[in-house]
């Protein structure tokens, strides 16, 4: 079962869940600001969406900018800024959606139309 991190509130996620009951994608829809990913599998979703950290930060959110995070990011190592990441659900980019081997982050049609439509 694919996990799809998601926030209610989010217009972008909106879409994305519009985009997945089209194409009849099944997740589990976990609320990312109630219970964000671990550290741990914010270091898989790293890992399987091929993106660099500064992807999976949110940097249009509110609590980005309060802590300076432009600023930070550059000066801390991975593993502090996944201990960072998974400490607030706001903090990340959404929506992220993993199966254990291949991660998305954000919305995009054809980025979701080439992960998660695999025959």
């Amino acid at each position: 079962m694919k996990k799809f991190y998601t926030y209610p509130k989010c217009g972008t996620c909106r879409k994305a869940t519009t985009w997945l009951k089209d194409h009849n994608v099944d997740v589990q829809a976990i609320d990312i600001t109630l219970n964000p990913p671990s550290k741990e599998e914010l270091k898989e979703i790293l890992k399987d969406s091929g993106l660099s950290i500064k992807k999976l930060f949110n940097t249009s959110g509110v609590k980005y900018r309060e802590l300076g995070l432009k600023e930070v990011i550059p000066t801390k190592s991975e593993d502090e800024l996944l201990e960072l990441l998974a400490s607030d659900g706001k903090l990340i980019k959404r929506p992220l959606l993993t199966d254990g081997k291949n991660a998305t982050v954000g919305f995009n049609d054809e980025v979701f139309e080439e992960v998660w439509l695999q025959k």
